[in-house]
């Protein structure tokens, strides 16, 4: 009987403990006039300063500001954040999910690939090659669900997510697995890549950039040297220790952008250092960022050697997501072979694609590239004209990067594509994100 009357305790005592992991979530709209706030406490745990920004960043909000504490085992978080044309969050869906993903931040996450395989590409880049990798896709019958691509000094990183063109299933027939991983490498390869191109076929998920970051940080693009200098500066690094308190001192400024504190952020993390202070502040196109860390097992940065790695290496995080070139958007209905076309197009008219983000949505190919041309530069409009001809001027356009700064940006007028598509602006992708993940109905 004593035995029986203590279960009762030990539930309240599990609540408790359930009660202080639980972060508390707060989205404030009345404390700023001009971003919202958003405000997160909860027990510290190492990573979870990543999670909180990857819920916001995997949301196309922009981060305006940040202050980051952590006292003893408690971690507090604030963020003023925007949607990408600069305004306050008003949509309750997307306030609904913030509250309710920050709340279950604890709790193992990952993104909605269930039912595709996903392949890993690194090598070395060089125009036509994922025209190349495309095409041997198609000729495999995969289907390309979802897909992106960055390229960094010289080297390209591809996560790319199919699913077999006749089942619809994943592929998970090891002869076939064996041919793709095959065909990919030889592609990969060229002809002066034997030992770094890389290929690999798995089921596992998990979050496509930080994925793709660990991936350009195995294959070292932060030691290689560009091989054509881009026209904008350089992301300014430094690294110092705090002696009395036990920290080192990471002082990062650089071009605002969005995403640009997960990209910081994700490779401390994946690097084992924790952050334990830090500030976020943007001024005109300017970021600012400090962060007081230390290495997981407690220790500051203590050589030289380890201080240049940390550098170099948050410059290349940096670096690989601020790809230059001209934004090309295309929407249209999907279709067998559709990205083996449309990046043969590319490489025929010279066109190389710095970065890429591939998506599908309800049978609709929702597609970025960013395009220079062979040697790097900007690509010459007539080139661009032609190119949109041959693709079809109604589904491919030219898109000027958001702005996320002060001036608010125009709002696109949407544009009809084939069958019906309809080109989202750049307001409506918050509510995208939102769709693609379940969260809301479409309207018709």
């Amino acid at each position: 009987m004593a035995e029986l009357m203590e279960w009762p305790c030990l539930d309240e005592y599990e609540k408790l403990v359930i009660r202080m992991n639980t972060p508390r979530v707060v989205v404030d709209n009345a404390v700023c006039a001009t971003t919202t706030l958003v405000k997160v406490d909860s027990a510290r745990k190492h990573g979870i300063l990543l999670e909180a920004v990857q819920i916001l960043t995997d949301l196309n909000l922009s981060i305006k500001k940040a202050y980051i504490s952590s006292d003893g085992r408690w971690f507090m978080d604030v963020f003023h954040v925007t949607d990408l044309n600069g305004n306050k969050l008003t949509d309750e869906s997307v306030i609904s999910y913030i509250e309710q993903s920050l709340g279950c931040i604890h709790h193992v996450r990952s993104n909605s690939f269930n039912g595709l395989t996903a392949l890993e590409l690194t090598g070395t880049d060089r125009l036509g090659l994922l025209s190349e990798v495309f095409a041997v896709l198609a000729d495999l019958e995969c289907n390309v669900v979802e897909s992106k691509m960055w390229t960094h000094n010289g080297r390209i990183a591809s996560l790319i997510y199919v699913k077999d063109c006749d089942s619809g299933n994943p592929i998970e027939d090891s002869q076939k697995i064996d041919r793709i991983e095959g065909r990919l490498r030889n592609v990969l390869k060229g002809d002066n890549d034997i030992r770094s191109a890389k290929t690999s076929v798995s089921l596992a998920v998990t979050h496509t950039e930080r994925r793709l970051h660990q991936m350009m940080f195995a294959d070292r693009d932060y030691e290689r040297q560009p091989i054509i200098r881009s026209a904008s500066e350089s992301p300014a690094v430094t690294v110092q220790n705090w002696v009395e308190r036990g920290y080192s001192v990471v002082n990062v400024q650089c071009k605002d952008r969005t995403k640009l504190l997960f990209d910081v952020v994700c490779t401390l993390t994946d690097m084992q250092y924790v952050v334990f202070h830090a500030t976020v502040n943007s001024a005109g196109d300017k970021a600012y960022l400090e962060f007081y860390i230390r290495h997981t097992d407690g220790s500051p940065i203590s050589s030289e050697a380890e201080r240049q790695r940390v550098i170099q290496c948050l410059q290349a995080a940096i670096e690989r997501r601020a790809s230059e070139g001209v934004r090309l958007e295309l929407c249209t209905e999907d279709r067998r072979g559709l990205l083996a076309d449309v990046t043969r197009t590319f490489r025929e008219n010279g066109l190389n694609v710095t970065r890429a983000e591939i998506s599908t949505t309800s049978e609709i190919a929702l597609n970025v590239f960013y395009v220079t041309d062979a040697m790097g530069n900007p690509a010459d409009p007539k080139i661009i004209e032609a190119v949109r001809q041959k693709i079809g001027l109604s589904n491919l356009k030219v898109k000027e990067l958001p702005l996320i700064n002060h001036q608010e940006a125009e709002r696109d007028e949407p544009t009809v594509g084939v069958g019906g598509a309809v080109l989202l602006s750049l307001g409506s992708l918050v509510r995208r994100n939102l769709y693609n993940l379940g969260l809301i109905r479409s309207h018709s």
